[in-house]
Order: structure tokens, then sequence, then C-alpha cells
């Protein structure tokens, strides 16, 4: 945890942006894995790990608007809890910690929300992401889980984002902590790739640099042969010489914040000549995005450049025609480009898209486009400093969309799709590094992963 200062003031910032009301955060609770008392590895809410700190299940805390009351609530530690997990904190310990000195069973959250709304107080929440999470908001609010969307504060939602955007310098360390961890299942997964293994062997390498680190993944692992299925998350393929895998992953550091790497590589160690030519396009893309990121620029923009960079490189390979700009204006881009090209970090790998994707990436002057391909850009608002954000352009050559819009002549006149055919079988490139908002630019964070195809190849013979 941080100082607890640190939680008193977000906390402090937070009730100065809504007027009035009581705002109710829960935190997660334990999800059962197959029975009661057999759970899945436990991830705490970010909002309210954000506000309060605590990493623990089974807490709720409320904070009210006009008074600045601060409650805890959670449980007392009970012999029978002890003897199963050791000693505990005590709730009002736990409490002392976050600087919230009044803290109450979890049995009383139920009347103290009642009696708010009897009193005709407004209860602000955010949205409800997990099922046990709706049900138990639900049931304390009288509604139905149908019908607790209407009764999410968009206010609130609002403050919370404008708060958790910006990252403190103590954040943003946290970040390269956890990309410190990404620079070691990086590298270690382009050292244990070559022909004939199965994918699930090097995952097993990956899942033991978290291992030794102390660190989990922030998101399950991507590792594949199969680069062209964007979020693939299966193992089962023998890698065989001749192609690439795509390796996306993230690690999560001590206080809950997440990385996101992807590196891109031939699965013999060297790149031929068809998978260097594509390889450095995407390359390119990459360093002429990030380019671009700085405070002021709309990151639909830094999505725009990625796109036209790689229609262009395309073009000297003859895979593309016609002019770049128009291309993406038009959407033919996502011949080869499905998918956005990066998104926020922070204590949600993706993050506060729990909140609510478009408000996070939009707002009232640039809105979602409904063009395919561009409509999956997650992230299209202005950059303000101290943000992090991915950047991680890619070109994926998938079977089906090449049968499909060749079949119907679709951008002909930017896609040469005669000459696009041939790479049908050859799979995916993404590469992606995670960059810091500065007052005047932007830097790329983390220890430099190997990115150039001198270095890949290097550090595949290492």
């Amino acid at each position: 945890m941080f100082d607890r200062d640190v939680y008193v003031a977000r906390r402090r910032r937070l009730a100065g942006r809504i007027d009035s009301g009581v705002v109710l955060f829960l935190g997660n609770d334990e999800a059962p894995l197959n029975y009661r008392d057999n759970h899945y590895p436990f991830w705490q809410d970010a909002s309210f790990r954000y506000f309060w700190g605590l990493a623990e299940a089974g807490l709720a805390a409320t904070l009210d608007f006009d008074s600045g009351e601060e409650v805890l609530y959670g449980y007392q530690p009970t012999l029978d809890d002890i003897v199963w997990t050791g000693p505990l904190p005590t709730l009002a310990e736990r409490g002392d910690r976050i600087g919230v000195a009044d803290c109450r069973d979890s049995g009383r959250l139920a009347d103290d929300v009642r009696a708010a709304l009897d009193a005709g107080r407004t209860v602000h929440i955010l949205p409800a992401y997990r099922g046990d999470g709706r049900l138990k908001l639900a049931g304390l609010l009288g509604v139905t889980p149908d019908d607790l969307e209407a009764r999410v504060s968009e206010p609130l939602v609002r403050a919370v984002i404008a708060l958790r955007s910006p990252k403190e310098a103590r954040e943003v360390e946290e970040i390269e902590r956890a990309l410190e961890v990404s620079y070691d299942t990086h590298t270690t997964a382009m050292r244990e790739t070559r022909p004939d293994r199965h994918e699930w062997e090097v995952v097993r390498e990956i899942e033991a640099c978290h291992a030794r680190h102390g660190s989990p993944v922030s998101f399950p692992i991507i590792f594949s042969v199969r680069g062209e299925v964007l979020h693939n998350h299966a193992h089962g393929n023998v890698m065989k010489s001749g192609q690439l895998v795509v390796h996306d992953s993230g690690a999560t550091s001590p206080e809950g914040y997440a990385s996101d790497i992807t590196r891109s590589f031939p699965v013999n160690g060297r790149f031929d000549q068809r998978q260097r030519e594509i390889y450095e396009v995407v390359l390119q893309a990459l360093a002429d995005a990030t380019a671009a990121v700085a405070p002021g620029t709309p990151f639909i923009d830094v999505y725009k450049t990625a796109a036209r960079s790689q229609m262009e490189g395309l073009k000297q390979l003859g895979l593309a025609r016609g002019d770049a700009h128009e291309a993406v204006e038009l959407g033919a881009h996502a011949a080869f480009l499905q998918c956005g090209t990066g998104h926020m970090i922070g204590l949600d790998v993706h993050d506060m898209e729990g909140l609510g994707e478009d408000l996070v990436g939009y707002d009232d002057r640039i809105t979602r486009s409904s063009l395919f391909g561009v409509a999956y850009v997650r992230l299209g608002r202005e950059l303000e400093p101290d943000w992090v954000v991915a950047v991680e352009p890619g070109i994926y050559f998938i079977p089906e969309l090449i049968d499909r819009w060749s079949a119907e002549g679709k951008f002909a006149d930017f896609v040469n799709w005669e000459a696009v055919d041939k790479y049908r079988d050859f799979g995916g490139i993404r590469i992606e590094d995670d960059v810091l908002v500065t007052a005047d630019g932007h830097r790329v964070l983390g220890r430099p992963i190997p990115k150039s195809v001198a270095e890949v190849e290097a550090a595949m013979a290492g």
C-alpha cells in the first residue's frame, strides 16, 4: 500500500467534485472456482483500491459528500478464520491504514444504505461488471439487477475517470516495476522459442518468470503462431520454422498496476525476407505513432498515424495502393488493421474501461466511429499530461476477411487483393510499448525490450 495520506487525499479530491449524496464503493468478493471455499485468485476492484487502498476481499465503503463522513465496512476475523489463514488485522487496523476511523461490520451496510435512501438522499454507485457485484448492489438498493444500470451515477463515473486518468509519479513507478517483469517474460520467451515446441511449453516459462517475481499476469497470456487472431489465448499449436509468434502479455506490480507489452518474432530465430518486410512496416508505424503522442493530440490521430504509416509501407511491398490518407478515412486500412492501436494503462490493463469504454475513451467532441475496424478504437479523445497509454500497431492477414472482401471487390482502389492472397497463411504481427504522456511530449516506459530486427534475432540467439 501507499501511505495513508495518499488515499485520504484522493477521497478529498473526489468529494470536491460531487455536490451532495453518498457514494457507495463495493470491493470485490472471493469468486468460487468450483465450490465455496476454492477460489479464483482474488482481484480487487480498481476504483475501490484507488480510493480505499485495501486489496482484501469482502469490503465496502461509503463517503458522505455532505458531511464528509467516511465509513469502512468489513468483517472482524474470527478464530475460525485465523485457524485457516493465520493472524489477520482487525477491521479497525485496516481502517487505520487508510485514514478511516469509522469501521463497521458488513451487516450494517444494508441498513445504512436503506436509511440514506429512505431519507431521499442520492446514493452514487459505479457500474458493476461482475455478476456477484450486480446482485449485491441490486439488493442493497432494492432494485432488480436489470434496473441497476439506470442507478449508475454518471457524475461519479466522470469524477473517477478524471481523477484516475493522470498518473501520479508513484503510479508511474509501479507501472515501470511491472514493466521490469515484462522485460524478463519477453526476453525469456524469445530465448525459449524454437521449432517443434508447443506454444504451452514457452507459456510455462513465461508463467515461471511471473512466479519468480511474485507478479501475477495483468491479463491472460497471448502467445501464438496464429497471430492473426487478435486475442488468441489458446496455446496448443506446435511451432514450426517459418512461422511468427505474437507474444502479448503484462505483469502486475505490488500495488496492482499493470504493464502490457507485445513483441512478434520468428519461431526459428531469423526473419525471412517476407517476415522482415512486414515487421519493418509495423515497427515504423510504432515509431510514427509514438512520435505523435503529446498533450492535446487526439489519440484517434495517433491511431490514424499508425494506419497511414502501415498503408504507405504496404504500398512499397505491392500490397496496398492509392492515397494512404484517403484509404484510412474510408476504412480501407482495416484490411490489415482491424482493431485499435492502444488504450489507457493503470490499475486496470485497459484502465477504467469497466466504468464505460466510451466515457473513458471519448467525449462530446470526439465520438466513436461506426467504420469497421475504427469502431474498435478504444481511446479517441485528446491526450493529457501524465496519462499512460499503450501504443500497439499491427498487421493481421485474416483469411476469412481476405476471402470475403476480395470476392466483393471491396476497397480495390486501395488494396491489391491478388497480392494479399499470397499472405493468407502469414499470421499477424503486433508490436506494443507503454508510453507516458509528458508535459511536452512523451516517454516510453520501462527498460527497452528487444524490438528491432537485429535486437530480436540477437535475443533469440542468446
